[in-house]
């Protein structure tokens, strides 16, 4: 059985400072340091890349609210207060990563920064935050699955259960599962297919867009707090669009090297 120990890390005054701030900020400060030094090692702006992401990251968190009170508006709706509050948790991956996407693609092309193959270099680095940020909903309660009995069952405290749940003490622990996942994947991204497209440059981001989205279907059938459109789970649906998208951008990746193996202005 694991049980979070609480939202809060401590306190200093007036100041309260939370688990979920500390590791989203360390999610992006480990992201931002690999990114720079991979950039490096292949000989990329590394500082332009750099700038690229971090207003990358500011867009894709701001997404990431925005998706998440667009889909919950009959409660931000009613505590329109609590829309900046991220603090508490409420960030949708997939607005942030569309969001933080057509944001660094937009600011690359305009600050001429190789596009492809510097999101080959950020996609590990977006994996491995992922899976250190999944931690802050262990924190605080939030993003668990069914009720279960396995042993590894996740301890949930009365005020954060689900009220048709009210009774029941331990869930799927799928904060863990995703974050498990996340972490494989960015082992699989840099000791495996790195290596070998390292000649297709945009590849190694597919790959990453392609096997978060087959491991977050997957997770998502166990979870509780989905949303719903139309009797489907929204980020299944957004997991279907990531295989698809994955799937024709590796193929177009691959006949634009096979066909230009300089790359041209996206690949250089």
């Amino acid at each position: 059985m694991i049980a979070s120990p609480g939202a809060i890390a401590f306190e200093l005054g007036p100041l309260t400072v939370r688990w979920y701030g500390i590791l989203m900020a360390t999610s992006i400060g480990v992201g931002f340091w690999l990114a720079h030094r991979q950039a490096e090692k292949e000989g990329l702006p590394a500082d332009d890349i750099l700038r690229v992401a971090q207003w990358a990251v500011i867009a894709g968190l701001i997404g990431a609210r925005l998706y998440e009170v667009a889909f919950n508006w009959d409660y931000y709706g009613r505590y329109p207060w609590k829309i900046p509050a991220v603090w508490e948790g409420g960030l949708a991956m997939h607005g942030g990563i569309i969001v933080g996407f057509l944001t660094g693609i937009a600011l690359a092309i305009h600050w001429r920064v190789p596009v492809l193959r510097s999101l080959d270099v950020v996609s590990p680095s977006m994996i491995l935050g992922q899976a250190i940020g999944r931690w802050g909903n262990f924190f605080n309660e939030e993003a668990f699955g069914r009720p279960t009995d396995l042993p590894w069952k996740l301890y949930i405290s009365p005020p954060h259960r689900p009220p048709e749940y009210a009774n029941a003490e331990y869930f799927h622990p799928t904060f863990l599962y995703e974050s498990v996942w996340n972490l494989a994947v960015f082992f699989v991204l840099v000791s495996w297919l790195r290596p070998r497209y390292r000649d297709q440059p945009g590849a190694l981001f597919f790959w990453y867009i392609g096997l978060y989205s087959v491991g977050r279907f997957a997770i998502e059938s166990v979870r509780l707090d989905s949303f719903w459109v139309a009797g489907f789970r929204v980020a299944q649906l957004a997991s279907v669009a990531g295989i698809a998208v994955a799937i024709m951008g590796l193929a177009w990746t691959r006949r634009r090297a096979t066909a230009s193996p300089a790359g041209g202005t996206l690949a250089s």
